[in-house]
C-alpha cells in the first residue's frame, strides 16, 4: 500500500502534492529533479520524501502532466471525425509545448531505461493513442479495425514531444510552425486512410 494511502490521508496528499509541483518547478528551469532536491524546494524532509517517492524515477514520473489526463476532446466536441482529431491534436501539442522541458526529460529517461523500466514511463503506456482514437471512433463503421490501428499508430508517430524535439532542434522550425505541421499531418493521414480504403473496396467490387 502507497504510503499516503495510510493515516492523516489529508495532510500526506498535501505533502504528497507540494513534492510533485516542486518536481515540476525544477523541470520548467531545464533541471532534472532528485527527490532530495524536491523535498529541499517543498520545504520537506528528506526521509518524508522518500516515503512518497522511493527514487528519482518514481517522482518523475508522478511530476509527468499526462498522468492525470482522460481526453484531450473539449466537452462539446464536434461529430465530424476530422474536426475531432484536429481538436486532440491541438490540445495535444499545446499541452506538449507548455510542458516541453518535462516532456523532454521524460524523453531522454524513456531512451535510457531498460526493458524492465520502460512500460512504466508515460510515453510507454500508449495514452496518446488512447486519445486519438476516441477521436476517430466515428470511423469504426468506414474503416476496418486493423485499418483504424494503423492509422491512429501513423498519426501518433507525426505529434508529440518526439516530433516536436526533431521539428524544432533539427529542422530548425518554431514551436508554432512545428504545431501547424503536426495538425497537418495528421489531417493529411485520416484523409489518406480514407481515400485507400474506399479504393480497395471499389477494387474489391
Amino acid at each position: 500500500m502507497a504510503y499516503e494511502a495510510g493515516g492523516r490521508s489529508a495532510q500526506k496528499g498535501r505533502t504528497r502534492g507540494a513534492l510533485v509541483s516542486a518536481a515540476r518547478d525544477l523541470v520548467a528551469t531545464g533541471l532534472t529533479p532528485t527527490v532530495e532536491a524536491a523535498a529541499a524546494a517543498a520545504s520537506v524532509s528528506r526521509s518524508t520524501a522518500y516515503r512518497y517517492f522511493p527514487n528519482n524515477r518514481a517522482l518523475l514520473l508522478a511530476a509527468h502532466p499526462e498522468v492525470a489526463a482522460e481526453s484531450m476532446l473539449p466537452p462539446d466536441a464536434p461529430d465530424d471525425p476530422a474536426e475531432r482529431l484536429d481538436a486532440v491534436v491541438r490540445n495535444f501539442t499545446a499541452m506538449i509545448v507548455e510542458t516541453e522541458m518535462q516532456q523532454r526529460t521524460m524523453l531522454r529517461l524513456s531512451l535510457e531505461a531498460d526493458a524492465s523500466e520502460r512500460g512504466e514511463l508515460p510515453l510507454r503506456q500508449g495514452r496518446a493513442i488512447g486519445w486519438i482514437t476516441e477521436a476517430l471512433e466515428g470511423l469504426r463503421g468506414e474503416l476496418s479495425e486493423q485499418e483504424l490501428h494503423r492509422l491512429v499508430l501513423s498519426i501518433r508517430a507525426t505529434i508529440g514531444i518526439e516530433t516536436l524535439v526533431w521539428l524544432t532542434d533539427v529542422a530548425g522550425l518554431s514551436r508554432d510552425e512545428a504545431v501547424e505541421l503536426m495538425r497537418e499531418s495528421a489531417q493529411a493521414l485520416l484523409q489518406t486512410a480514407k481515400r485507400r480504403h474506399k479504393t480497395t473496396r471499389e477494387g474489391v467490387s
